[in-house]
């Protein structure tokens, strides 16, 4: 019997739910898809200096873009790295536990901490969230408009996490 069934299911192979696949593999494509963001982040970075120095124009909304399109790529990269097993973790020792040990300390981890964590951050930030998008908040400095998708990237990280937790508590593995 698998670490992840009950005792009515005896199958050690079972496949997860199609309606969990489906959700898996739309995190795939998110996360895939926003990879790309680190291309045009990189090329506003490096665009700044230039436009400061030689242009004399424009660098601080190089700048103000960079900022969201970070927020944005960093709320995209937590999920990655949790889906690839990437991020900084407890791994010493945790690479010497059986296979079925590792699956359920990943499970118990998705729902008692980044599950919790990541609904109290919505929790938490939605008030202030709702007031941002509703005045279009500007960036304090420059008040360039867009500061309010940095408090969305925020609950994008957030929302991501609690799929990326519901998909691993749901899922069965053999």
């Amino acid at each position: 019997m698998s670490e992840f069934t009950s005792g009515a299911e005896c199958r050690p192979c079972q496949p997860s739910p199609q309606w969990v696949r489906a959700i898996d593999r739309g995190l795939a494509l998110a996360t895939t898809a926003g990879s790309v963001l680190v291309l045009p982040l990189s090329l506003l970075l490096f665009l700044q200096w230039p436009l400061r120095e030689w242009v004399q124009h424009w660098s601080r909304e190089a700048n103000d873009l960079a900022q969201i399109l970070f927020a944005v790529y960093v709320a995209i990269a937590v999920t990655d790295a949790t889906r690839r097993h990437t991020h900084l973790a407890a791994d010493a020792w945790a690479h010497r536990y059986p296979v079925a040990v590792r699956h359920g300390l990943e499970r118990a981890a998705a729902l008692l901490i980044a599950l919790p964590w990541a609904i109290f951050l919505l929790y938490a930030g939605w008030p202030s969230l709702q007031q941002s998008m509703r005045q279009l908040e500007s960036f304090p400095d420059t008040y360039n408009p867009g500061y309010f998708l940095l408090r969305a990237a925020v609950a994008l990280l957030a929302a991501l996490v609690v799929t990326q937790a519901f998909v691993d508590v749901l899922r069965r593995r053999s």
